[in-house]
């Protein structure tokens, strides 16, 4: 077990408990409209990505200058599969000063993770509903996130520990410090116009998105978070379709959707709910998979989605059966390389077979009423 492992376990007991208690206020508070011009925090995501991906070019920049290539200096404090820098001789050769870009190996990205991650947690949110991307961010639940999230993010630092984790501890919570109030900002330019109103929400639309956000969150965790710049070669044809989706529901009517009818409407109001839930919890559940104790992890991901599914058990109960069902096929027979590519493979088919029978169901329903 990881040295670290009572931290990220108290981190999810103490995440998923502020989630069940503090989440169902929010939701009937209800949000504000903002003012201004409208930005999402699509385009603040894009530039955090932006930077990540500079920054590794100056780490090869440095490491090919500076240690001749040769990234072991640090590769040796960190499990197998990290390090694989790109060459960029050219580039390398005219950099002035590359002694200066020594920040670039682990500091910089210290601070990028916390936008990275709630950026794209709340990008995941707005598309399904503007109005609950607003009550989520303009409430306490983000701050309870950044806090939630930097002490996983820690826990793991010092587990992983090297000659620059105290530097990267200090960045991590000043990190923490100022992404929840950008989020703010940006969510207080929203002009919901009822943030109140019941979700509108697309949930096979949101199936898709939702694989297209996770498959470049997988791209981008393969290639720049493990510094293996060089490899992105092989994931620029999943990062393109992952794109064209986006593109593409983005662009698409919100009538290119199964019959709308109770049962999908209930699906939608608890993928709402589950993502308000699981904001503040995500990424200490996840972390614990891993350094922390499994099956309490597991147990905490259980009651999140109970709480998100209890209102609407009765008309969810056979959808949420063949949705696990399918997602289960899914994992067995198309298991991704990894845990977070199986677990998105496997969610992704979830959602979408509950989001078909759940459209069965609605149409079925429609038929029954016109003959009555």
């Amino acid at each position: 077990m990881s040295t670290v492992a009572p931290l990220l376990d108290g981190a999810v007991v103490a995440s998923a408990a502020a989630a069940l208690v503090v989440t169902p206020r929010v939701l009937r508070a209800g949000a504000r409209p903002g003012r201004g011009r409208t930005i999402g925090p699509e385009a603040p995501l894009a530039a955090v990505v932006a930077l990540i991906l500079l920054n590794q070019v100056l780490v090869a920049v440095y490491v090919n200058r500076v240690h001749g290539g040769d990234a072991s200096f640090i590769a040796r404090y960190l499990p197998p599969g990290w390090f694989d820098v790109p060459r960029l001789d050219a580039l390398a050769a005219r950099f002035p000063a590359p002694e200066l870009l020594a920040p670039s190996v682990l500091r910089v990205q210290a601070f990028l993770e916390l936008p990275l991650v709630l950026l794209a947690f709340v990008s995941v949110v707005r598309r399904l509903d503007g109005a609950l991307y607003v009550r989520l961010a303009r409430s306490p639940l983000l701050p309870l996130a950044a806090v939630s999230y930097t002490a996983a993010f820690c826990a793991v630092e010092w587990d992983l520990r090297n000659p620059y984790t105290v530097d990267d501890l200090v960045l991590r919570v000043l990190s923490a410090a100022v992404t929840p109030p950008l989020i703010v900002w940006l969510a207080r330019r929203e002009p919901v116009a009822d943030a109140a109103a019941p979700a509108r929400g697309n949930p096979f639309l949101f199936a898709l998105d939702l694989w297209a956000y996770g498959q470049l969150m997988l791209v981008l965790y393969d290639t720049a978070l493990l510094y293996n710049l060089a490899r992105i070669g092989d994931h620029l044809l999943p990062a393109a379709a992952a794109s064209a989706v986006l593109v593409a529901t983005r662009l698409a009517p919100r009538s290119v959707a199964p019959r709308t009818g109770p049962h999908t409407e209930a699906l939608t109001a608890t993928i709402g709910r589950a993502l308000a839930l699981f904001l503040v919890p995500a990424l200490a559940i996840r972390y614990a998979e891993s350094f922390g104790t499994p099956r309490l992890a597991a147990l905490a991901g259980l009651l999140v989605i109970g709480a998100a599914a209890r209102r609407d058990t009765a008309r969810l109960l056979l959808p949420a059966v063949a949705g696990a069902a399918a997602g289960y096929v899914v994992a067995v027979l198309v298991p991704g390389p990894y845990y977070e590519a199986t677990l998105l493979r496997s969610a992704t088919g979830a959602l979408l077979a509950a989001t078909a029978l759940c459209a069965l169901l609605d149409t079925t329903r429609a038929r029954l009423v016109v003959r009555s």
